[in-house]
């Protein structure tokens, strides 16, 4: 699925907000540690994670581009 972004980048918590995962920040920091989540190949646990145009990511193997 795409993601279409209109600023330079989203945070990992925004795209989980976005995608309905979650609804504030708070729980964002909770979920992030209990989801599998893969940003460009690597594992990745911090809400606050940039997410660029182009960038790929898994989450509970349901796959994600930035565009």
């Amino acid at each position: 699925m795409k993601i279409k972004i209109e600023s330079e980048f989203i945070t990992l918590g925004q795209l989980l907000k976005i995608l309905d995962y979650v609804s504030s920040g708070g729980e964002a920091k909770y979920v992030i540690q209990t989801l599998h989540i893969i940003v460009n190949d690597q594992l990745e646990n911090r809400r606050g994670r940039k997410l660029y145009i182009g960038d790929k990511i898994t989450i509970e193997n349901k796959k994600y581009e930035i565009v």
